[in-house]
């Protein structure tokens, strides 16, 4: 067991990273499409900027990632009607039925993971962590 709490919180951050790809696996998603797919899904339209801010990514890795939600028919690009110089991305049709199936997924997942915690113990972890994260 790690010998500091940082490191024990990063030991479950890489737990959940890793149960997450898993359940994203069949799917045909990594991490990052996933998380850029649910943040896109979040807006109606966003740049690729906000997306690579968003995902703590250069924008030339966010278009990477674009790229293959695109090629899945999973997020569109079209004109900013704001600035035409400037593209957003936007969720299509079938990337909200995929996004709707990783919600599943994490859900379950995170419910599986955390099932050994009682509900006293859920809600202290979420109120620490809550204060950690301000």
């Amino acid at each position: 067991m790690p010998d500091n709490d940082s490191d024990l919180l990063m030991q479950v951050a890489r737990t959940l990273r890793r149960r997450w790809s898993a359940a994203y696996a069949p799917i045909g998603l990594t991490p990052h499409q996933a998380r850029a797919l649910r943040v896109t899904g979040e807006h109606n339209g966003l740049r690729l900027s906000a997306i690579a801010d968003a995902l703590r990514i250069s924008p030339r890795s966010a278009t990477e990632v674009v790229d293959a939600l695109q090629e899945a028919d999973l997020v569109t690009r079209h004109p900013d009607p704001t600035d035409r110089r400037a593209i957003l991305v936007t969720v299509t049709a079938s990337g909200k039925r995929t996004l709707d199936t990783l919600t599943d997924a994490r859900t379950k997942d995170a419910d599986d993971f955390f099932s050994r915690l009682t509900d006293e113990e859920r809600a202290a972890l979420r109120d620490i962590l809550g204060k950690l994260v301000r």
